[in-house]
């Protein structure tokens, strides 16, 4: 049984996810320093560019290789630009399940990246890789990560209590840590079909994805 994702990149439209390299380097410093990145997620803060090198070249491929999941890149097609991540972790290959997380970039806020790299991901690992679930956990109070969620389609199956923790910043610009509710969601390869089915099937032509493969 495969237990290792493909080395892939998806094309959307208006986007490519591909593989980081270390020309990303700058841009994800840059992204991963942001205040709402900062408050929503782990990552070391200040995110310094050797955490970047490390992550662009070595980490974020670990990631696939040790069969954990999959990082990719999520660039502007006319631009090539870093727009933002998406990563596949806690991947089960008996169930064939997996968490789905992502980030954006503040300039790159509000045209629909995050939904659009979101929703190619999970066709791909639905259609391609044959998985059955895949799984989102959005802070209680990260409505831009659950509007995210609803737009593809998920369901919201519940709340963890107390356990997550967020960074919140001070008048002072110091940060702290508190704990957090994170709301569990969750999407089915059937969901993706409703949400197709009520879109009157405009949402595979807008979203459609074309994947290239390199499996040495």
């Amino acid at each position: 049984m495969t237990t290792t994702f493909p080395d892939v990149s998806i094309s959307t439209d208006r986007l490519v996810l591909r593989p980081f390299e270390e020309g990303d380097v700058a841009a994800l410093t840059e992204m991963m320093n942001d205040e709402l990145v900062v408050a929503w997620t782990g990552v070391p803060h200040p995110y310094t560019p050797a955490d970047a090198h490390d992550w662009a070249t070595r980490r974020s491929h670990t990631v696939r290789t040790e069969g954990r999941g999959i990082v990719l890149a999520v660039t502007e097609f006319l631009t090539q630009r870093l727009v933002g991540v998406v990563h596949l972790r806690n991947t089960n290959w008996r169930t064939r399940s997996a968490e789905l997380g992502y980030v954006t970039a503040p300039w790159a806020r509000g045209e629909g990246y995050a939904s659009e790299s979101a929703l190619a991901v999970a066709q791909w690992l639905f259609t391609d890789q044959r998985f059955e679930r895949l799984e989102l956990r959005t802070a209680a109070d990260n409505t831009a990560g659950q509007q995210v969620a609803q737009k593809i389609g998920c369901i919201s199956e519940g709340v963890l209590r107390n356990a997550w923790i967020v960074r919140t910043q001070g008048h002072d610009g110091t940060w702290s840590e508190i704990r957090t509710d994170l709301i569990v969601w969750s999407l089915l390869p059937e969901d993706l079909d409703e949400l197709d089915d009520l879109a009157g099937g405009r949402m595979a032509e807008a979203t459609g994805y074309a994947v290239s493969a390199d499996w040495h």
